[in-house]
């Protein structure tokens, strides 16, 4: 009884996330527990529950549902598996299907790629079940991990080399028919080449060479499916059956189609094989990108510089980089000089100098100094690393203008094989014929191709996003690639986007009765508790001029306002309450501002801020932040490309137009709190406007999140690059330009290369019903429309910044 029952019952071990004590642990349990046939055990220390459900009564999916409700999560974890098998585009519909009908999971099928990106609910269901699965529905699967990836190499090429000499020997034994049917079109009167000669020739090719149509044919019909194995075995099969019935039989006056099944066998192998080769080129990009990194690295150990594997150094170790060597994993300068070029990161082809204390690269090549460094991010820890998983994830995600063709895909060959029974029918009641009859059909079967269809999208995506990363735009899926080519608005945050990032004290005004020194101490101090950038640029200036700095007490910080603490002010008396912000923050504070004094350092585009205490101003201290030398012309390309551009600052209403004007941007918002901003692309949203933000920092993640498509410039905070849909390598707006411009491009080639797929079908179907195409021809159409989309998408190899 307890084993049937232990048999019959469902145990999930589910990882919990935001659990920070025993008490949470208790909590789900108590929760989980009060479901009906539940017995769960949470452990904290794992951060993990154990959760037993009898057969009939509670689900995983409501297991999950009261975790989520009680206020923890339980993570989605990401599969990639390498699919084997797959034929077309009704393979790749037909193994998304079943995934998805998955509790718990949800798959996208990468025909071009020929991989699958799952996303499953671990406890639910593991890599294994979903290979399983795979294998059920006719086709075989592997977990993709990093270290795979050469040998996936070299078990394509090593296929490839087998199916080129396959290739070489269908084409010579269907060549004389080739010459036989071209022989009977030029008028010849009997047939030169004995039908027994035929039959030998036509017979290896239609069951060795083309063999694997009736395997892929099979697994695809018994998973449920059909694919373009089904319509290529129906098509030659008919071809050769009633050509072989004729010759054994003896029937004298009846033609036979050994060469349209031969033929169309080799063509479509061709085909294949021409389509292999061209989807290499689409992953170019990000082979080249695993190739910067070197495969050893001269690493100090025990006083001696030794070669090492770069896959056994670790952090903390010392390494040494050669003139012209790459850098082998990210690090830190201990000691050295030397210019680095890091254009196969960021796309800029300038050197960047680099001294002790800063950060250099994997993959990045050392030029003319000798480098001594600390490893800080090595194996997958890397930038390289990152970024060959964000392009990996980018195209292995599916765009949303790729649901139209893998509809049709779905329902494609059943109503293919639908449309050449008709026309065999038609063809053999109204002509009486068997041999025209026979023949159109055929031509229907081999003509459709759902390939096409399949490779339209994912190709275009695959070379899209290589190109991207190339020059150092990183865009983290098919969908933001998609939306960023219909943005009609940016948003524009102001500091580290339009400007540099680094702003400097260049004006400090001390009221009456004090010194510049005190009022540089006193914001130094206040400072010294803040992150912000502007807060930087105080305590840089008070280190430059030697000044100390004196302790806080009772520090707080009024978000996008300024900061309040207790310190010891001798030139105020003793301890008092400062406060340091934006001049409406201490006159809100009960102190009295002098707008005459502001004015002038507004003017100038400058960010004021105020100091003061005791019911006086101690003074202002004007900083400026310099406006990045491409930002006009960025924001001048971004408005020929019919982009409306406006700026958010927190900066009051003058400072911000001094530097919208300097920069070219005609719409600003200003005074725009940190929480405001998304708001703000909330707002736009709202009148119909498809939104793009860029950000740098953590203030800008809300809006970064809430737009339709974010960047993140590269100076930008991990919070940042995290939040958004494409991440900017350069610290340049013009990147941004190059994002939109790669998202156009690549948009188009799709929308190319699904109306010539679908032209193709529309057109060659009924062609080929109608009797007007040859089953060769149409086979050697078939072969060559996919290899047209594929050389279609591998154009936007040429595409270049704008």
């Amino acid at each position: 009884m307890m084993a049937a029952m232990e048999t019959s019952s469902l145990t999930l071990d589910l990882p919990i996330e935001g659990m920070t004590c025993a008490a949470c642990a208790a909590r789900i349990e108590k929760s989980l527990n009060k479901l009906s046939g539940v017995s769960a055990n949470v452990n904290f220390a794992s951060e993990s529950a154990l959760v037993t459900l009898a057969p009939g009564t509670t689900t995983a999916a409501d297991v999950i549902a009261t975790v989520r409700k009680t206020g923890y999560a339980v993570p989605e974890r990401i599969a990639e598996l390498t699919i084997y098998g797959m034929t077309c585009a009704a393979c790749a519909a037909r193994i998304e299907k079943v995934l998805n009908k998955i509790e718990g999971v949800h798959a996208e099928v990468n025909f071009a790629a020929e991989t699958a990106r799952v996303s499953y609910l671990p406890g639910m269901t593991t890599v294994e079940q979903l290979s399983a699965v795979i294998r059920k529905a006719g086709y075989d699967a592997s977990e993709r991990l990093e270290a795979s990836a050469e040998e996936e190499k070299a078990r394509r090429e090593t296929a490839y080399r087998g199916e080129l000499r396959l290739l070489w020997i269908a084409a010579a034994l269907s060549l004389p028919l080739v010459l036989q049917m071209f022989a009977a079109w030029g008028g010849a009167s009997h047939e030169w080449l004995p039908r027994w000669v035929q039959l030998a020739l036509a017979t290896p090719v239609q069951f060795w060479i083309g063999w694997r149509f009736y395997v892929g044919g099979y697994k695809a019909l018994r998973g449920g499916g059909a694919n373009m194995d089904v319509l290529i075995a129906l098509g030659t099969s008919m071809a050769y059956g009633m050509s072989a019935i004729v010759t054994l039989f003896g029937i004298a006056d009846q033609h036979v189609y050994f060469e349209a099944s031969a033929v169309i066998i080799t063509l479509v192998l061709m085909g294949k094989i021409l389509e292999a080769r061209a989807k290499l080129g689409t992953s170019a990009a990000i082979e080249a990108l695993i190739r910067l990194q070197p495969k050893t690295a001269r690493v100090e150990r025990d006083g001696a510089i030794v070669e090492v594997p770069v896959d056994s150094m670790q952090v903390g170790d010392i390494f040494v980089v050669r003139p012209g060597e790459s850098i082998p994993v990210d690090g830190l300068v201990a000691s050295g000089e030397s210019g680095v070029d890091e254009s196969m990161l960021t796309g800029e082809s300038l050197p960047v100098g680099k001294l002790s204390g800063d950060k250099v690269f994997a993959g990045t090549l050392n030029q003319q100094g000798l480098l001594r460094c600390a490893a800080e991010g090595v194996g997958a820890a890397t930038m390289l690393a990152g970024i060959i998983r964000l392009v990996r994830q980018a195209q292995g995600s599916k765009a949303p203008i790729q649901r139209l063709a893998d509809r049709v895909a779905g329902v494609f060959v059943p109503i293919v094989v639908t449309i050449s029974v008709a026309t065999f029918a038609l063809w053999w009641g109204i002509g009486g014929e068997l041999a025209p009859a026979l023949v159109n059909a055929v031509a229907v079967l081999v003509i459709a191709c759902p390939c096409a269809l399949g490779l339209a999208t994912p190709t275009a995506i695959m070379v899209g996003t290589g190109r991207g990363a190339q020059v150092g735009v990183l865009v983290k899926n098919a969908v933001a690639l998609e939306r960023a080519e219909k943005i009609s608005t940016l948003l524009l945050d102001k500091t580290g986007t339009l400007t540099e990032g680094k702003p400097v004290v260049t004006d400090v005004v001390a009221a009456a009765g004090f010194t510049e020194h005190d009022l540089i101490a006193a914001a130094a101090s206040l400072e010294s508790g803040s992150a912000h950038p502007l807060a930087h640029a105080v305590l840089e200036h008070a280190k430059q001029l030697g000044v100390p700095l004196t302790a806080l007490r009772e520090f707080r910080s009024v978000t996008g306002k300024g900061v309040q603490a207790v310190f010891d002010m001798p030139a105020l008396g003793g301890e008092q309450t400062l406060f340091l912000g934006a001049p409406g923050f201490l006159a809100e504070s009960g102190l009295a501002v002098d707008d005459a004094a502001i004015a002038p350092l507004v003017a100038q585009g400058k960010t004021v801020i105020a100091v003061g205490g005791a019911g006086r101003v101690l003074g202002y201290l004007a900083i400026a932040d310099k406006l990045r030398a491409s930002s006009p012309e960025a924001v001048a390309k971004l408005r020929a490309m019919g982009i409306d551009v406006v700026m958010l600052t927190g900066d009051n209403a003058a400072t911000a137009e001094a530097i919208a004007h300097a920069a070219g941007v005609e719409h600003f918002r200003a005074q725009v709190l940190p929480g405001e901003k998304a708001a703000a692309v909330a707002e736009f949203k709202t009148a119909g406007r498809v939104v793009g933000m860029v950000g740098d920092g953590v203030n800008d993640a809300p809006a970064l999140a809430a737009a339709d498509v974010s960047f993140a410039i590269g100076a930008g905070s991990d919070v940042a690059i995290e939040t958004a849909d494409i991440a900017l390598m350069r610290s340049d707006l013009l990147s941004v330009v190059d994002a939109i411009s790669l998202s156009r491009a690549t948009l188009s080639k799709i929308r190319q290369n699904l109306f010539f797929a679908f032209i193709y079908n529309v057109l060659g179907i009924p062609l080929a019903a109608a009797g007007m195409l040859n089953p060769v021809i149409a086979g050697a159409a078939m072969a060559l429309s996919s290899v047209s989309v594929v050389s279609n998408s591998l154009l936007l190899r040429r595409w270049r910044r704008r």
